[in-house]
């Protein structure tokens, strides 16, 4: 199943999660491509069947610096078909935790992404959660394999 996380990253903390995620997704058997945004265009998204996008939330229901033109450009694309999954780190201090992860789901769903799990959103430190976060990526590897029936 050809499968890419694109992330949007700041202080790297949406980056280390990104590859606890690969990291879960090869435990279940899943290769996946690694990119940060600034890397890619959405476009980037129509050649594969599993997308996972990450977003950390900055100001007031903001979705990170970089990731606002992939954000806006992914608005035209049509995805019907394709699954997904979106991840991000937050802090549940601020009243809007992790609404850019919120963001990044309603865009995708809007797209015709078929999103197979709740959302990963980590509050606090991601290195403390570096277990709870291979585990949401080999289940969500697990339904991507069931959907596609490759699994």
């Amino acid at each position: 199943m050809k499968t890419i996380i694109v992330f949007g990253s700041f202080v790297g903390n949406t980056e280390t999660m990104a590859g606890y995620i690969q990291e879960g997704l090869r435990q279940a058997g899943i290769s996946c491509d690694v990119r940060d945004v600034m890397d890619v265009s959405s476009e980037i998204l129509l050649d594969y069947e599993l997308l996972i996008l990450g977003s950390p939330t900055y100001e007031p229901k903001m979705i990170q610096e970089d990731m606002l033109p992939f954000f806006d450009q992914m608005e035209k694309l049509k995805l019907d078909g394709k699954l997904g999954a979106t991840f991000g780190p937050g802090d549940s201090a601020w009243p809007d935790f992790c609404t850019a992860v919120e963001m990044l789901e309603e865009r995708m769903r809007n797209c015709g992404v078929r999103i197979l799990c709740e959302s990963l959103m980590v509050d606090g430190i991601v290195e403390e959660a570096e277990s709870a976060t291979l585990e949401w990526a080999r289940e969500l590897a697990r339904k991507a394999l069931s959907e596609s029936g490759t699994g």
